[in-house]
């Protein structure tokens, strides 16, 4: 085997996708290695596992770096069959500057410092779940993502007008809320900036329960609020609901008209 076509073989095999048995285990083992990466980070948080699975953890974040770098090694050494990275020195370089090259560098990065400077890196390791961006590259992902995409493209006077009107109505009814219970909590209520996180919180229907009305406007006034934000903060969700729902009549070749009689979709000829 030529050295071109080793080359060509391992870029192959560490490219996500499950169109064959070997790039389909490489590509889950890789996934899985990341996930489970992320939940040792966030284990490794709480103070009694850090202490009483230390040796495992460690263990594991060896064997983690050790796979994540070999894998970075190869990709960088094989990006080379590619036409846009085909020049064995600067090809190599651009490679290693795309998005995706430095997120797999940042996720072997933090191991590998601190041998160098002293500083604590550690949070970085949950960027090693930004390496399932790579699941970008898939076909299927493609199709998806530009399907929001276009949703997103088509309707943004849609989207930008609903986010208007929801920030419009949050700077009206905190300024509202603020002159009607200012002169009853003060400590509470006491600029229109704090009102506007009640506001958000009400018309979200979150309510943390930290700030709320006390008078008996005040409490009409946010009941009315509750109600508007319900119907409000769903306008984005009902245009990008609709935008995807034609997509995928549009990606199927399925358009209706609408039969004025009943209502009913009328497959078109």
């Amino acid at each position: 085997m030529t050295k071109y076509n080793l080359m060509k073989k391992v870029h192959n095999l560490l490219t996500f996708g499950f169109d064959s048995q070997p790039r389909r285990f490489i590509s889950w083992f890789i996934i899985s290695l990341i996930c489970l990466n992320v939940l040792a980070v966030i284990l490794g948080s709480v103070d009694t596992i850090a202490r009483d699975y230390h040796d495992l953890l460690f263990g594991f974040e060896i064997f983690s770096v050790a796979v994540f770098s070999l894998e970075y090694i190869l990709r960088v050494w094989s990006c080379t069959v590619e036409l846009k990275y085909s020049h064995p020195f600067t090809g190599r370089i651009r490679f290693a500057l795309s998005p995706l090259a430095l997120m797999d560098l940042l996720a072997i990065l933090p191991f590998y410092l601190p041998f160098l400077i002293h500083v604590d890196l550690r949070f970085l390791r949950t960027l090693r779940l930004l390496r399932l961006f790579r699941l970008g590259h898939l076909k299927r992902f493609n199709e998806t993502s530009r399907m929001i995409l276009n949703v997103l493209r088509e309707r943004r006077e849609a989207l930008i007008i609903s986010f208007a009107i929801i920030l419009l109505l949050i700077i009206f009814t905190s300024s509202l809320m603020y002159f009607v219970e200012n002169p009853a909590q003060p400590e509470v209520f006491k600029n229109i900036p704090d009102s506007m996180w009640w506001a958000v919180m009400t018309m979200t229907t979150v309510g943390y329960g930290d700030i709320y009305p006390i008078t008996a406007l005040g409490k009409l006034l946010a009941s009315i609020i509750s109600i508007l934000g319900l119907a409000t903060f769903a306008l984005p969700t009902a245009i990008l609901s609709a935008g995807l729902l034609e997509e995928f009549r549009n990606k199927k070749g399925i358009h209706e008209h609408i039969c004025p009689a009943c209502g009913q979709g009328i497959p078109k000829p």
